[in-house]
């Protein structure tokens, strides 16, 4: 292996431009400091200095690991500052899983609650639902965000709640969504490229049975995961999309698109899924309790 100590030295002798200044800097006998360089060049198989006048100069290898050597030895002086300011700085932590199935443009506004946290560290994860409860079993996670509930399994000992009941819009791009097509929504669909989530989603069986209620037979043009892919393509024309008016918050974010039409009959559920120890992160329970009162009073009883 590379002696780190021997390739510090060169480091300081190049950038004095000879021995007895590096010496001087490092407060070592010269001889101590030519033995370290000489050790080193031997390691690698090629001379890294020659002689130019009083002093030292680069050949082309010493360039090349002078080169390698300063990116080292300044990363490693500003390792000091950042330690202290880790330490100096507390950090809140949250590991989210994202399930597939779940609309990527609603996550922002559902962590809204906590993302002006100072010192926030937001990790997040996606993921197939079931790979995401293992997770949350194994404390990987603090939180999971999916279209269902927690799984009645006593052993993972998991728990959830609904924190978002939002009806679906439709959007698309410009050159697809004409006042002809806004005026005979929902029937329009049949005329239109449509692009949906893929099966696995919980929303996509509420809408295929929305289709067959309407006697509409979609052309399917494109299937999804992430919802947020899917208002890119969208975007570019490639067809029609349904998002939950909570993720349609974010549609802006994406140029182009525009309101197609509403399906107020039509809602995506969110669920915040914890763990025994999750239960107890305080940003969890945060944007769980922003939440919760919201849907329970707009839940009849």
């Amino acid at each position: 292996m590379l002696n780190f100590r021997h390739l510090h030295y060169f480091w300081v002798v190049a950038k004095e431009g000879g021995f007895a200044r590096a010496a001087e800097r490092l407060d070592m006998a010269v001889q101590t400091i030519s033995a370290q360089v000489r050790d080193l060049e031997q390691s690698l198989g090629h001379q890294l200095l020659k002689p130019a006048g009083r002093g030292v100069a680069l050949t082309e290898a010493g360039l090349a690991a002078f080169a390698q050597a300063e990116e080292i030895f300044e990363r490693g002086e500003r390792i000091a500052g950042d330690v202290r300011e880790a330490a100096s700085a507390p950090v809140a932590r949250l590991t989210v899983g994202l399930s597939d199935g779940i609309s990527k443009l609603a996550a922002h506004a559902l962590l809204a609650p906590v993302l002006a946290t100072p010192g926030l560290r937001l990790v997040c994860h996606e993921g197939e639902f079931e790979e995401l409860l293992s997770e949350l079993a194994l404390h990987q996670l603090d939180v999971v965000l999916a279209g269902q509930a927690a799984p009645h399994q006593p052993a993972q000992r998991l728990s959830s709640e609904r924190i978002a009941r939002s009806s679906l819009q439709w959007y698309g791009p410009a050159s697809l969504v004409r006042k002809s097509q806004r005026d005979r929504f929902p029937q329009s669909l049949q005329d239109l490229p449509v692009l949906l989530p893929t099966p696995h989603a919980p929303l996509r069986a509420t809408l295929d049975a929305w289709f067959r209620e309407l006697g509409v037979r979609p052309r399917v043009v494109g299937e999804f995961e992430d919802s947020a892919l899917l208002a890119v393509f969208a975007a570019r024309g490639l067809g029609v999309f349904p998002v939950s008016e909570l993720g349609a918050e974010d549609v802006g974010l994406v140029r182009g698109l525009r309101l197609l039409g509403e399906c107020p009959q039509l809602h995506e559920e969110v669920h915040a899924l914890w763990s025994r120890r999750g239960r107890h992160h305080p940003l969890v329970r945060t944007m769980v309790e922003a939440h919760v009162p919201i849907q329970r009073k707009k839940t009849p009883r």
